[in-house]
This record gives structure tokens, C-alpha cells and sequence, in this order.
């Protein structure tokens, strides 16, 4: 993990400006460099060892896929069950999800920004959330967050679940089990993350354009410093956007824990990307701890038109939306968005 004492002693590659010291309270190294899986110009061990540390030794991802099989197994109703639509299975399906969620950015809101157990270590933005500005929903940013990531997140969230469930149950979509094809089964799991990624570049490019920014993504773009709680954060339009990833199920054959784990990561981490901070740690100057947050994102929070994906996929790479976090990226972003305003 980059300290933040490197971060400040880190020196440029030619060519390129680092942001100053104001800009950022913390960031990793800079320029970002694109460490995708797709950039093979690494070399095949630099991408073999990239897609292994996207997994191993503990990451956030495989936590969710940890969660979603005990989600499955013990959270879930039965397929059996799930043929009907019924209030009690429906409701202990929500409750569920409003659980997951609440442990989750609620448990590290608590820990990052009430108790500050961290500080400012590894903090991305150290300016305070907003307090009685007119501009969010209760003239509060963590209030605002909190309740359009439960009223409307939690509720598309468990609609597209249990749908999702009623049409396994009823054979309206394929079904994969492990021991038909215990290969494509494990793969699933790797292809999903990457899908997710390209689908949310161009539904989120898509969000970014006309009355569709101004009257459904704003929303979340009140975030210009994100928490815990601005991750999913979104007006209902843009949530049912988002999750609409898990669609592809209706044409590949997968098993429902597949489904389920694409709902829970793309909720789950949403919210653990927006932390605002680069790793959960013991405290300050523990160096080892869960990295959680994504600077890459952050940039897109900040400067608006760019880094509309993620970096695993490199979209913003391919199709020129890439900001590395210098200041020359800075300048040319600044620049695209005077021409796209004309």
C-alpha cells in the first residue's frame, strides 16, 4: 500500500504535473498507469499477476462472493418458493438487503467519519461533508445519501432479485448448475466483474448526457466529496440502469448465486469504492489494512466528464476519457467538457 509519505515524496514521470498539495489530502501514486488485465503490453505474468491480485490474498471481491454464497444458502428462498410471488419471502429478501447494506456503509461510516478512527490517514478528500445546504435532500449530504440509498437502492436492489428469482424458479431464465459445467460455474465469477465494468461505462457515459445529467444523475453527483453512503446514492431511473447488468442472465445460462453475487458486488462495492478513503487500516501509519477505496473514481467525482468506468475494464483508455490524475489531464478535461457545453 502507498503511504501517504511516499505519496508526497513520489516524483513525476517527464512530462507530467502532480497536483498540489491542496488539491489532494491523499493520493497514490501518480500518473496512473493502465494495470488492466487488457493492457498486454505488461507482458502475459504482469496480466496473469493482475488478474490473481484482483482476487487474492483477501480482497473486497472475493468477500462478496464469500457473502453471496451464504447469502444463497441460508438467505434465500427456495426456487420451490420462489414460483409464487408472496409478501413473506418478498420482504425477507428486502430486509436482507437492507441489513447488508447498513452493516456495510453504515459500519464504515461509523468507523471512518464518526469515530475517525483513521483520521485523515489514506483520506482522499479531507473537506467535511455539507451540512444545511439547500442542495441535498434534507438539507443534509449524509441524510440525503442515506435515504436514496435505502428508498430507492434498497428497494431496485431486492426488485431486480426477486424477480430475478421468480424467473429461475419458472424456467424463464437458463440454469447452470456446478455439476453440468463445474468450469464455466467458477468462471462466471470472473467474467461477471469485468461485464459489469463495460456495461457501466456506457449506461453511466449515457447518464452524463443532456436532461438525463441534469435530471436523473446529478443526483448522485451532488457527491463531489463521496462516503460510504454516496455510493448508491442515485435517483431511481439511474438505479435501475445501473443493476440492469444482471439482464444478461436472460441469455447465458447461470446459476442464481451468480445472480445474486452480481447484484450484492455491484451494490457492495459501490458503496466500499465511495469511501473516500484508499484502504480501511487499524489506524494511523498501519500500513496494512483492506484497500477499499478507488482514486480513479474519485477523479470522476471531482471533474466530472471523465473516468466513467473503471480501471479493470480500460474503456476511458480506449475511447480517450481517461484521467491519470495529473495536472495535463486535468487541463484537457477541463477543456473537453467547454467543448461539450458548446
Amino acid at each position: 500500500m502507498t503511504t501517504e509519505s511516499t505519496n508526497r515524496s513520489s516524483k513525476p514521470e517527464p512530462g507530467y504535473t502532480l497536483p498540489s498539495d491542496r488539491t489532494w489530502n491523499f493520493h497514490p501514486e501518480l500518473p496512473l498507469r493502465d494495470v488492466s488485465p487488457f493492457n498486454w503490453s505488461q507482458g502475459p505474468i504482469r496480466v496473469l499477476k493482475v488478474l490473481v491480485h484482483s482476487w487474492l490474498p483477501i480482497t473486497d471481491r472475493l468477500i462478496v462472493v464469500g457473502v453471496s454464497v451464504l447469502t444463497w444458502v441460508f438467505l434465500s428462498p427456495s426456487l420451490e418458493t420462489a414460483q409464487v410471488f408472496a409478501f413473506d419471502w418478498v420482504a425477507a429478501v428486502y430486509l436482507r438487503n437492507l441489513v447488508l447494506m447498513l452493516l456495510l456503509a453504515g459500519g464504515m461510516h461509523l468507523y471512518l467519519y464518526t469515530f475517525k478512527r483513521q483520521g485523515n490517514y489514506l483520506r482522499y478528500d479531507a473537506r467535511p461533508f455539507h451540512k444545511k445546504n439547500a442542495l441535498f435532500t434534507f438539507n443534509s449530504q449524509f441524510r440525503d445519501n442515506v435515504f436514496w440509498s435505502i428508498a430507492s437502492g434498497v428497494t431496485i436492489w431486492t426488485a431486480y432479485e426477486v424477480v430475478g428469482l421468480w424467473a429461475y424458479a419458472n424456467g424463464y431464465m437458463p440454469t447452470l448448475t456446478f455439476a453440468e459445467s463445474p468450469v464455466w460455474f467458477v468462471l462466471w465469477f470472473v467474467f461477471l466483474p469485468m461485464y459489469g465494468v463495460f456495461h457501466f461505462y456506457w449506461v453511466h457515459r449515457l447518464l452524463h448526457w443532456g436532461s438525463l445529467y441534469t435530471k436523473v444523475h446529478a443526483l448522485h453527483h451532488r457527491n463531489v466529496n463521496v462516503g460510504p453512503w454516496s455510493g448508491m446514492s442515485m435517483h431511481p431511473v439511474e438505479h435501475i440502469g445501473y443493476l440492469s447488468s444482471v439482464l444478461i442472465h436472460v441469455v447465458l445460462a447461470s446459476h442464481p448465486i451468480h445472480f445474486i453475487f452480481q447484484l450484492q458486488q455491484k451494490v457492495l462495492l459501490a458503496i466500499s469504492s465511495h469511501a473516500g478513503y484508499e484502504a480501511i487500516t487499524t489506524g494511523e501509519g498501519n500500513d496494512t489494512g483492506l484497500k477499499v477505496g478507488d482514486f480513479f473514481h474519485q477523479l470522476h467525482h471531482r471533474y466530472f466528464e471523465c473516468n466513467y468506468g473503471e480501471p479493470e475494464v480500460p474503456c476511458d483508455k480506449w475511447f480517450g476519457t481517461f484521467h491519470d490524475g495529473t495536472e495535463e489531464a486535468t487541463t484537457a478535461t477541463r477543456a473537453r467538457m467547454k467543448r461539450m457545453r458548446k
